[in-house]
């Protein structure tokens, strides 16, 4: 694990910075995008019985359902407080598809970089490379492309959980705000 951040020279740390952004958005969102936290059984249980949202439920169901209850008509409003709950989910998912675009070219520029290197060692008289000049710029080449796509594929899957679950959420929301609204203005 050391020669491979080694072998990166200078492309470490950048590589470094997106594997820790990384890191830190997939965790963030693996604790914010959970069920209980966006869709709590028990408020579903309550909706279900035609009971009122608590004020002290701040799940993103809860803050629809108290929205939905206050303003039973206010159509356009709805869909502006349901895009803002929506983009909250989507928080910090930007960065992820950054770093999924990113750190493979951070790999890519590593490889160019080792391959001049090499290519700007190699002796005019025998036309071979000098041989530590040759290695190290190959080491160069081989690690950031390594570390730069061992940052982005998870990065990219995660991405993609993140984003289906959103989808989800959002499906499983409306159906229930739909629910309240028909149940308030008696459709």
């Amino acid at each position: 694990m050391q020669d491979i951040f080694t072998g990166t020279g200078v492309f470490a740390y950048p590589l470094l910075l997106c594997s820790l952004v990384a890191i830190f958005v997939t965790l963030e969102r693996a604790f914010a995008l959970r069920k209980g936290r966006i869709l709590p059984r028990n408020l579903l249980e309550k909706l279900g019985r035609s009971e009122s949202v608590p004020k002290s439920d701040n799940s993103v169901l809860g803050r629809l359902a108290r929205f939905v209850s206050e303003n039973p008509t206010d159509e356009n409003e709805l869909e502006s407080i349901a895009r803002l709950e929506i983009n909250r989910l989507e928080r910090g998912l930007v960065f992820l598809e950054i770093i999924i675009s990113a750190a493979p070219l951070l790999g890519l520029l590593g490889t160019v970089s080792g391959l001049i290197q090499v290519f700007a060692n190699i002796d005019p008289g025998t036309g071979l490379p000098e041989p530590a000049a040759f290695v190290e710029g190959v080491a160069l080449a081989l690690t950031t492309t390594v570390a730069g796509l061992a940052i982005a594929i998870p990065a990219l899957v995660a991405n993609g959980y993140f984003q289906r679950k959103i989808e989800t959420f959002t499906v499983e929301l409306g159906a229930v705000v739909e629910q309240i609204r028909n149940r308030q203005t008696g459709s």
